[in-house]
């Protein structure tokens, strides 16, 4: 049974040519989320499309083929992205805007603080900027379907998308290279905190109302976007991205594994709002060996959800804010988890405190391997910041299918993390 699969996904029939899928590939696409291996192993565990027909097995090279693909009913499919799918597929700022008035320049003379002051912005320019915005939305956005494996052949990417995980269960996510999600028409909210800030709209992959996901094995960057280098503007920074991959809307039972999170800002959200009541007994996520490199922040930060947090290994860089954001009524278990400073940040600032107080912290091993390096996380927070944090977390994570002892980090997960390597 096992080589007639193969030689069917090796060789199949995709818009009209035969297209030929490497083994190892055509394998992996039929791989299911193994037992215990985080939150999205509870229930039926999660299988994505690998029970796919031969006609529901896609190969995809552009956004016609992408958009094609997710669009017949919710049996399972395998989609194989193969080369590098940029889903604004030539259009430019320039060219969504058109027609509008809406230049940044304008947009900024309009609703400079010092004239407009802390009203929203509204009006001409703004009804154009949403205008030119809804073109690049309508563009940019993928629904993914349930029962799903969306995945890469070898140097995969898709460029300028914002992929959804909406409302749908069952999705697998593997092997893929998620770049720039860049938003061409930011607003400005000068209500927002209280210097105001620039708000993006899109997440490379964003979970909202999803359940039983897996994302395995991917990268997630934002390519000639990087926000470091974006301008102050208002004296705040220009913000042209949202996060990378963030989970909201009562998502449950996720499992994030062996992923690189590549210099960004906001990199992962679990939890939208302090007042989305209903993500409480939700948001159940797991986070493991993955690479978070030089982020400022978000990594996670949580509301509501149970979420464990183990074998990570993240290196603090230039701008680095903090890695565990605790949220309301928030239960952060981490442990056997890596940092690497350079001696520049301080254990202390690993964890934000945003109105929650209960995170478990294990061991942490800081710039070595040695019992000196050995950081007990919340005690130094509880050092120098008031509240004090909670240990007293109300749950012990029971999903673990492997884990490493945390000196091994280093080598193993910055070595194996991100796309396949054969």
């Amino acid at each position: 049974m096992k080589v007639l699969v193969s030689l069917l996904l090796l060789l199949f029939t995709f818009a009209g040519s035969a297209q030929e899928i490497p083994e190892f590939y055509a394998q992996l696409a039929r791989e299911v989320l193994p037992p215990n291996d985080g939150w999205a192993a509870s229930g039926n565990g999660t299988t994505g499309g690998s029970a796919a027909t031969p006609d529901r097995v896609f190969v995809v090279t552009n956004r016609a083929e992408l958009l094609a693909s997710l669009s017949s009913g919710t049996a399972p499919r395998i989609i194989f992205v193969q080369g590098t799918i940029d889903l604004n597929d030539g259009m430019t700022c320039a060219g969504y805007a058109a027609g509008t008035p809406y230049t940044l320049d304008a947009y900024v003379a309009a609703y400079n603080p010092a004239t407009w002051g802390r009203r929203l912005p509204s009006g001409t320019l703004e009804n154009a900027r949403v205008t030119a915005r809804t073109r690049q939305q309508n563009r940019i956005r993928v629904n993914l379907t349930s029962n799903t494996t969306l995945i890469g052949l070898p140097g995969a990417k898709i460029v300028g998308a914002h992929v959804r995980v909406n409302n749908v269960s069952n999705v697998i996510i593997r092997n893929l290279t998620f770049e720039d999600a860049y938003d061409c028409f930011p607003q400005w909210d000068p209500t927002d905190g209280s210097t105001g800030a620039w708000n993006s709209a899109y997440d490379n992959v964003s979970l909202t109302g999803a359940t039983n996901v897996w994302v395995d094995h991917c990268e997630f960057n934002d390519g000639a976007h990087l926000d470091a280098d974006q301008p102050l503007i208002f004296n705040r920074p220009y913000q042209v991205h949202d996060g990378l991959l963030d989970i909201t809307n009562a998502s449950d039972l996720v499992t994030v594994s062996w992923n690189r999170f590549l210099q960004h800002d906001k990199v992962m959200l679990i939890g939208g709002s302090d007042s989305a009541t209903a993500d409480r007994n939700k948001l159940r996520v797991t986070l493991h060996h993955n690479v978070f490199d030089t982020n400022v922040q978000r990594a996670p930060r949580v509301r509501f959800g149970k979420v464990h947090v183990y074998n990570n290994y993240y290196a603090a860089g230039s701008g680095y804010s903090y890695s565990w954001g605790v949220g309301v009524e928030s239960q952060i278990y981490a442990e056997d988890n890596y940092f690497e400073t350079g001696g520049l940040v301080h254990p202390s600032r690993f964890i934000s405190r945003f109105n929650g107080n209960l995170i478990y912290a294990g061991e942490t091993l800081v710039d070595g391997h040695a019992k000196k390096n050995r950081v007990d996380v919340v005690a130094e927070y509880n050092l120098v910041r008031n509240p004090d944090l909670s240990t007293a977390v109300t749950w012990t994570p029971e999903l673990v299918a492997q884990r490493h002892p945390t000196q091994a980090l280093p080598g193993l997960v910055l070595h194996t993390a991100g796309p396949f390597k054969e």
